[in-house]
């Protein structure tokens, strides 16, 4: 299926649809139900959660669709510098997330912490969502293969947090290795920052 699945790079316009297409894959994840309990706020809020990745993405990196538009890589290049802190959220999104304010907050503060220290290069795969009901087809995939093939031509390192133990071990095969401590949230699940040196051809 990878191989044969088209690959395109989405452009400004698509980033409301993509941002929703992001919040629909994670919903049900185990770190979007620590960030927000609440099932009906969580889904209200993500969609635009999720477009301040999407357009991150799209100005400082790319981000590869299927044709299908039913799953999204989002890469972030980064230049080997200081990457700038993550916001803290505008008053009136902490004013709607109420008590889960904090934790939304803590989440984006903890993969920034993990980050690799600045000095070399590399692309992170910020974001990598299927939609629900076409999960388990190869689409991710087929977005995965596609960009570490462009990595390894150009000599250049990966970088991501995998959501769950699972896909750890699914990055594993893809020559990813874990790059420092787990994250782990308070009281929640544990995340996995994960490093790829690019394979020379």
């Amino acid at each position: 299926m990878s191989s044969d699945t088209p690959i395109l790079t989405a452009g400004p316009d698509e980033a409301p649809f993509l941002a929703g297409l992001v919040a629909a894959a994670f919903h049900h994840l185990d770190a979007a139900r620590w960030q927000i309990g609440d099932e009906e706020l969580r889904r209200a809020v993500f969609p635009g959660y999720f477009q301040a990745y999407v357009a991150q993405a799209i100005e400082h990196g790319l981000v590869e669709i299927t044709e299908d538009r039913s799953a999204a890589a989002l890469w972030v290049v980064e230049d080997g510098g200081e990457q700038p802190a993550p916001p803290e959220p505008e008053p009136h999104v902490a004013a709607m997330l109420g008590p889960w304010a904090e934790r939304v907050a803590m989440f984006d503060r903890l993969l920034y912490e993990s980050l690799p220290t600045p000095g070399r290069p590399f692309e992170h795969l910020a974001i990598l969502a299927v939609l629900p009901g076409r999960q388990g087809k190869g689409l991710g995939t087929a977005l995965l293969e596609h960009r570490l093939a462009h990595l390894d031509r150009e000599g250049i390192p990966a970088y991501l947090e995998a959501s769950e133990a699972n896909t750890r071990r699914i990055y594993l095969n893809y020559g990813f290795v874990d790059h420092g401590e787990p994250i782990r949230f308070p009281d929640g699940p544990t995340m996995y920052p994960m490093w790829r040196e690019p394979v020379a051809l």
